[in-house]
């Protein structure tokens, strides 16, 4: 590996004045400036950012866990990590777990296999000294484990963890579910059928709680019998929407657009006319979503928006002088945004 001083020594001047160029700094000839960078260019340099990181005891470098890089949620949120960081001049290092491609979703609990990989990835992380962590999840849960491990500041995106002093970045499931209930109501109506997911989920407490709320304040009962729990799989919407159908509901409120999908192809099916016959309604705003006949109305998630708020936090922790912050905020929850397409019908009561 070609050194600094190896640079210095070809262009015929110091050891500082070779990195006051590669820092970009002004008090360099013209002439001088151009020299070095030819010589960086020709042999390939590249700074030794560790070494650099222990002299300065900063190596604006964060690193990023991902519970698994293949799950939907996960690309968008680290574009909105890497984007601020790359405005901000910090660099990342990324290590996906790939917890979902190793085990499905039979890891949660198992508290010796999910150490087992996290463990090794976040001593690395601490060896390359990374100055920060920001841990990715693949849906919201509750993350164990962080107060025994996290020896560095931490930031949590799209999941919880009651680790001290550890901020997380979460959509709210509540607000997105509530819109979605006025929406409908104001569409007219009234008998709503809820296909939720899996019912020990958190997104889908949240959602079911923000439907209730505004049932309530518009002073709507809530019938627990037009309520169904999926799997969040396609399969789990087709099984479920001729229940909720027989139950008399004029639109079906699904908590993702899977489910949102079976839905469709059980109406297509038995010649229900989707936004004719019968109002349905999604949640992720996946891409599939907008090709469903007729386009699927849906909740739009803020993922990009949660990585750079994540990356946000991240950052300003850094750079504070306070090692505790005891006033940083905690939680923070992103709102969702309707999507509005030809799914939902108006009707007249």
């Amino acid at each position: 590996m070609v050194t600094i001083k190896e640079i210095a020594a070809e262009c015929g001047v110091s050891v500082a004045t070779v990195s006051n160029v590669l820092n970009g700094k002004s008090n360099v000839g013209v002439e001088t400036r151009k020299k070095v960078l030819d010589a960086v260019r020709q042999t390939g340099y590249q700074p030794d950012y560790v070494a650099r990181g222990l002299r300065k005891k900063k190596t604006n470098m964060i690193g990023i866990i991902v519970e698994d890089i293949c799950q939907f949620s996960t690309p968008a949120i680290m574009e909105g990590v890497m984007q601020y960081c790359e405005k901000k001049k910090y660099r990342t290092v990324i290590q996906n777990l790939r917890l979902y491609a190793r085990w499905g979703e039979i890891w949660y609990e198992n508290d010796n296999a999910y150490r087992s990989i996290l463990n090794p990835v976040v001593q690395e992380m601490a060896s390359i000294k990374v100055d920060g962590l920001l841990y990715v999840a693949g849906h919201a849960r509750v993350v164990r484990y962080f107060n025994e491990v996290m020896a560095m500041p931490t930031v949590v995106a799209y999941a919880y963890t009651h680790a001290t002093y550890t901020p997380v970045v979460v959509m709210d499931d509540e607000k997105a579910a509530c819109e979605m209930t006025r929406y409908l109501i104001s569409m007219g109506h009234r008998k709503i059928g809820i296909l939720a997911g899996k019912v020990d989920n958190i997104h889908t407490r949240s959602r079911l709680r923000g439907h209730q709320k505004v049932l309530f304040e518009e002073n709507i009962l809530y019938n627990p019998g037009w309520v169904r729990y999926g799997d969040w799989e396609r399969s789990s919407g087709y099984r479920f929407a001729g229940e909720l159908l027989e139950e008399g509901v004029t639109a079906i409120f699904c908590m993702n657009d899977h489910m949102a999908g079976g839905v469709y192809d059980y109406f297509s099916e038995h010649g229900i006319r989707v936004g004719e016959d019968i109002s349905v309604t999604g949640f992720d705003n996946q891409e599939s979503s907008q090709y469903c006949s007729p386009g699927l109305t849906t909740m739009e998630l803020p993922l990009t928006e949660i990585g750079t708020e994540a990356a946000a936090i991240l950052l300003e922790r850094l750079e504070s002088e306070e090692e505790n912050m005891p006033n940083i905020v905690l939680e923070r929850s992103i709102p969702c945004r309707l999507i509005e397409r030809e799914s939902v019908k108006r009707i007249t009561v």
